[in-house]
């Protein structure tokens, strides 16, 4: 088992910038890939940006160069740094966690981006 707990969500304006954390716990020794997701209501879940424990990443086309992902794999935290943030941004982002062929979900951090 896996649990995730995000923080670093909030209010901010458009053009600003926010950071999100990431923190696994349990069995992280297993963790393969970890990543953000976002959803806003009423539209599926969308990709955000997954890294490998590697270091190999991918990001939504609407992100790239905006957002960055890290990762710190002693700490068991994946980051997603997130610049010149528009309101198309606003949404629920959700860590992601994919160990062997289960999916772990965290509990979601509100972003809103005000125009």
């Amino acid at each position: 088992q896996v649990q995730l707990v995000e923080s670093g969500g909030g209010l901010v304006q458009a053009g600003g910038s926010l950071r999100l954390s990431c923190a696994a716990s349990g069995s992280t020794f297993s963790i393969n890939v970890m990543g953000w997701y976002r959803q806003v209501p009423g539209k599926q879940r969308e990709l955000v940006a997954i890294i490998s424990s590697g270091g190999s990443t991918n990001r939504a086309d609407s992100v790239k160069g905006r957002f960055t992902i890290s990762r710190d794999n002693a700490k068991n935290t994946v980051y997603l740094q997130m610049n010149s943030l528009k309101p198309e941004d606003t949404a629920v982002y959700s860590c992601y966690a994919q160990v062997g062929w289960t999916n772990y979900w965290g509990q979601g951090t509100q972003v809103t981006v005000s125009s």
